[in-house]
């Protein structure tokens, strides 16, 4: 199977770079799923039942969210009536919604995509992600009823990201990390066999600080004083992620790549001459 993940959508930006790159990458690269975390596409916080829309209608099959899932209100309502969004499994056990959903591919193909949400740093404390992704793995080995599980880890330290992809190898084709905005420059296949990168990265504006404009944040770290509200750079944006190929019989990864397209950063991607 050939998988797409595209980390966070960062404001307009970001919506503009995934209605623009999204429907040739389908094409092109004959993708079979696509994940896009969308968490920060309204506004640059959390994300709107509109704009949710937009990213299906764009070509994505499953919507992951993050720590600001439900920082736009209607989602509260939307998630429970659109069953391709995913929130994190931890997140509290009141939310609405689903931690860890079972989506058809391709050819009849079943993909298991579930999100947890890490502990470290993190300015909200959460339920420990490891114990809740050892229950929904326990249920969904790979290689069984799924071809293939993609897991979100969702966390500021690369540390946390790092450790769950090792305690993850072998039970998921897929683990990546989001929420910091940066790509990191490990995509690998572990021992295991699943296909790892500590963060995926935006999509949106990378002149910018993390997707924000620069002079708020630059105001900020320089005084110590906000001086207004942190909007969303409005740039060209880039669509960063991960491309995998997995394999149906046993569900591991076969191959690994990070994904650039469109922006300000070096392209790359499976046909890629950089790549």
């Amino acid at each position: 199977m050939r998988i797409l993940f595209l980390g966070d959508v960062v404001g307009r930006s970001g919506r503009d770079a995934i209605t623009t790159h999204l429907p040739r990458l389908r094409s092109e690269w004959s993708l079979d799923f696509v994940v896009v975390n969308g968490e920060n596409a309204t506004n640059g916080v959390g994300l709107s039942g509109a704009h949710a829309k937009l990213l299906l209608e764009a070509g994505a099959d499953c919507l992951t969210l993050g720590d600001h899932a439900f920082d736009q209100r209607d989602m509260l309502q939307f998630i429970e009536t659109e069953p391709r969004i995913v929130r994190p499994l931890n997140y509290a056990k009141s939310a609405p919604g689903q931690g860890a959903r079972v989506f058809e591919a391709t050819r009849g193909r079943k993909v298991l995509v579930t999100q947890a949400l890490g502990q470290v740093f993190m300015k909200r404390p959460f339920d420990d992600p490891f114990s809740a992704l050892e229950r929904t793995l326990k249920a969904h080995p790979l290689g069984g009823q799924a071809q293939a599980i993609l897991v979100d880890i969702h966390c500021e330290a690369t540390s946390e990201k790092m450790a769950m992809g090792h305690w993850c190898d072998g039970r998921a084709s897929v683990v990546v990390g989001t929420h910091t905005h940066v790509p990191t420059g490990d995509a690998m296949i572990l021992p295991g066999g699943t296909a790892f990168q500590s963060d995926a990265g935006m999509c949106g504006d990378y002149n910018s600080v993390i997707g924000m404009e620069k002079s708020e944040p630059l105001r900020r770290f320089i005084t110590g004083m906000p001086g207004g509200r942190f909007k969303p750079a409005e740039g060209e944006g880039t669509v960063s992620g991960l491309y995998v190929e997995t394999d149906d019989l046993t569900g591991k990864a076969t191959r690994v790549e990070m994904v650039r397209q469109g922006g300000r950063l070096a392209p790359s991607g499976p046909g890629t001459p950089s790549a």
